[in-house]
């Protein structure tokens, strides 16, 4: 049996979705209220997959939020899997008997007047949407598919949201309407989880005159690029490029960041923090996070991560990372940062480890096993793999404990790295003076697999075999173009120089005029030189 395997999917990266979280500290009804729409039903479905003891709760809340939806089929997963919850919770063996754990029964009334309405107001919406395009008024026909892609979204039919609000862009009239045909379009392709879309239509909505001339003056258009950079973001975390989420993150505006159909300012804040921490070096982390005005007040929101970037940027790594541990359980249950938990904790790890050793010759094993907390050999293993990845430049001494910093002589280093530049600079000048001295003196060079017209045979170049060309030398008192250019040439009448083909051409010729003629200051010779054939 054959079977076929996504070449992109790396087994190692694979995010773990199978894993539980049984100590949450996640106050779960002001964790939903942040959200709004099919975000909220999403994130409450996403704990009650992963958090067994939040489970039931969860459900319960994501019933109740989808009932004012017309999102019937999402109903009936909820209430069955609500069903299988309870059975679970009551077969186990250390029950307790509740009041009010029996699930609420399936409401079969309200599926059948929900799907009833939505079917009725689908079919308004689409005639209203014919009679528009009949009338071919555009701003009627734009507002008619994004009103059809409403409709699709509350129904929970993706698929054919993204289709109408795409639809629309052929009857945007202003850069506005541009605007919030981009949001639109990015609203649902993060629903669908399509981040090349999401970045893609972000880039067209930042390249409109609107956002791109008043750029930060205006309230409004502050406001629309917090939420343009705050899908950025989320596409870019899903692409594990982490340095360049938390650039779109810090971006954002606390004042403005008003997105609850995708994320709330806490998520900023955590996203934002965690992906600096991962990727930037102290003064990133001191200029661009701890000195941000605007990323502060998103920062007071979590002040758990704060503290952890304090502690961070103060080398006191053993409490960073104990708390760090300790939010973990909570950082498990967000959908879009749980596949990135454990990369992002090993990348920070890893970056207190390198910083912690940077301004040491040698380091004991021990006492830098007692700032991490961890144990000696837990240490040796991390070290081990950090110096083969060439991430530290030292050696272990595996008897002692101590780890020692290769002895680099930065005084050789220095003069090699110089040297090498004044031959990188000798290079350039000499092909620069060369094309000059070519230039002044109407040297024609025909490149093999050029042009073959009468032209070149008038030049008397020759190609030569093995990727070598021919310079044809005027011969003296000779004037490219003159009024003997018509004539037919005489064979002897034009020197060939062969000279490499390439990007690097060296002249090999055994007149001694050429060498001679590249040593000369440009504009010494005012007319082609009188070169005598050997």
């Amino acid at each position: 049996m054959q079977i076929d395997v996504d070449p992109q999917e790396d087994p190692q990266n694979a995010p773990d979705v199978n894993y539980v979280v049984e100590n949450p500290t996640l106050d779960l009804e002001q964790y939903a209220a942040s959200y709004s729409g099919l975000m909220r039903i999403e994130r409450l479905q996403f704990i009650a997959d992963h958090c067994p003891p939040l489970r039931v709760e969860a459900l319960k809340m994501a019933l109740s939020f989808v009932q004012r939806t017309f999102n019937v089929d999402v109903y009936e997963e909820i209430h069955r899997k609500l069903s299988e919850a309870t059975r679970d919770l009551q077969s186990a063996p250390d029950a307790i008997p509740e009041s009010g754990v029996e699930p609420p029964p399936l409401d079969t009334a309200w599926v059948e007047a929900t799907r009833k309405k939505a079917l009725l107001k689908l079919e308004k919406l689409d005639t209203d949407l014919k009679n528009y395009k009949g009338n071919s008024i555009k701003e009627s026909i734009r507002r008619g598919h994004d009103d059809l892609g409403d409709h699709y979204l509350d129904c929970g039919d993706l698929s054919n949201a993204l289709k109408c609000y795409s639809r629309a862009r052929d009857y945007c009239t202003s850069a506005k309407h541009v605007i919030n045909m981009c949001l639109n379009v990015i609203k649902v392709s993060v629903y669908l989880q399509n981040w090349s879309h999401v970045l893609s239509y972000v880039s067209k909505a930042e390249s409109t005159p609107e956002i791109a001339e008043r750029g930060e003056r205006d309230s409004q258009t502050q406001a629309i690029l917090t939420k343009l950079k705050c899908a950025a973001g989320l596409a870019e975390l899903a692409a594990r490029k982490y340095k360049q989420a938390a650039k779109c993150f810090l971006l954002a505006s606390f004042d403005h960041c008003d997105f609850p159909e995708l994320l709330s300012p806490s998520n900023v804040a955590v996203y934002g923090g965690l992906c600096a921490l991962a990727t930037f070096d102290r003064q990133e982390l001191q200029r661009n996070v701890i000195s941000s005005s605007s990323f502060k007040l998103f920062l007071e929101l979590e002040p758990q991560v704060r503290d952890i970037i304090f502690k961070f940027y103060e080398s006191k790594y053993a409490s960073c990372l104990k708390m760090l541990d300790e939010m973990k359980d909570n950082l498990l249950l967000d959908m879009y940062l749980a596949p990135h938990v454990r990369t992002l904790y090993t990348q920070i790890r890893n970056r207190a480890l390198i910083q912690y050793f940077s301004p040491y010759v040698s380091a004991d094993m021990r006492r830098m096993a007692t700032a991490f907390n961890t144990t000696v050999a837990a240490l040796e293993d991390e070290l081990t793999q950090l110096i083969l990845e060439g991430l530290i430049n030292a050696r272990i001494d595996s008897h002692s404990k101590i780890l020692y910093a290769r002895d680099v002589d930065q005084r050789s280093t220095t003069f090699e790295k110089s040297l090498l530049m004044g031959k990188e600079f000798q290079r350039r000048a000499k092909a620069m003076i060369l094309r000059a001295a070519v230039l002044r003196n109407q040297i024609h060079v025909k490149v093999r697999g050029g042009g073959t017209g009468a032209g070149a045979a008038q030049l008397g170049t020759h190609t030569w075999a093995h990727g070598l060309v021919s310079i044809a030398v005027p011969s003296p008192g000779r004037e490219p173009g003159g009024a003997d250019a018509g004539q037919q040439p005489v064979p002897d009448e034009h020197q060939h120089v062969r000279v490499p083909a390439g990007p690097s051409r060296r002249i090999c010729t055994p007149y001694p005029q050429l060498p001679a003629l590249l040593e000369e200051p440009l504009g010494s010779r005012p007319r082609p030189p009188a070169w005598t054939p050997v």
